[in-house]
């Protein structure tokens, strides 16, 4: 593979793993998080470069339409054509609905929903021209269905799944690939680090979600022929009730 791939939102888990298994593939990576994290993020960068790799790190705010704007150009015009772009920003926050103020609910959309809309369009505004790329947008269980105690985050992943759904239908037909991927169940990092007493038991029986796996299936979702592209993909252990 050749060209850019643009994550936004890699942190050490499942965005981190896809900007290192697309560097491995062959096209170099940006990576982004709000500025705040951009000593990590350049560790990242810096890791996927260590292993022959390429990376840049890029501070933004995946909610501001003008960063959003000036993020696309600087790509298109400094680093090279976007074949990929993965929008990995979770929101994922507990609250029971009596309990979630107005500021909570409308961050978490924010995050989870505007600034996956905002991805979207910049990524086909850049690929519609050549006609060709791919658009992942990750989604999680409550793309489908709401729960208690998350129907903010349940609001903006159901509004983002709908973005993604549009925008298929609008730029498929010319040749742009828009898939949604939804991950259900508990994922190896730091939360399941800290909040998972038998993560050991559960890793050693692959009864939870490695990011590198879903990783995978992300590079498999860009690699598919468009004779036969699949739009929502579900990832889950095989041992997940559902």
């Amino acid at each position: 593979m050749s060209g850019v791939c643009l994550v936004i939102g890699a942190g050490d888990g499942v965005g981190g793993a896809i900007a290192r298994a697309f560097a491995a593939e062959g096209l170099e990576v940006c990576v982004t998080r709000r500025a705040r994290h951009l000593e990590q993020l350049e560790a990242l960068a810096a890791s996927i470069r260590e292993a022959d790799g390429k990376a840049r790190a890029f501070g933004v705010d995946a909610r501001s339409e003008e960063e959003m704007t000036a993020l696309f150009g600087k790509i298109e015009r400094e680093v090279g054509p976007l074949e990929v772009v993965v929008f990995n920003i979770g929101a994922n926050v507990r609250f029971e609905t009596v309990e979630t103020t107005s500021r909570v609910f409308t961050k978490v959309w924010e995050m989870a929903c505007f600034a996956g809309f905002l991805t979207g369009r910049e990524a086909a505004k850049a690929m519609l021209p050549r006609g060709r790329g791919a658009i992942l947008f990750t989604g999680a269980s409550a793309s489908l269905r709401g729960r208690q105690g998350f129907s903010a985050f349940s609001a903006a992943k159901q509004g983002l799944r709908a973005v993604a759904q549009a925008l298929a239908k609008e730029v498929g037909p010319q040749g742009i690939h828009v898939a949604h991927v939804v991950v259900d169940g508990a994922i190896d990092g730091v939360f399941a680090r800290e909040n998972i007493p038998d993560r050991e038991e559960r890793l050693a029986r692959d009864a939870i979600l490695k990011p590198e796996e879903i990783a995978q299936n992300y590079v498999w979702l860009h690699r598919q022929h468009r004779s036969a592209w699949t739009h929502e993909l579900d990832l889950r252990p095989w041992s997940e009730a559902w």
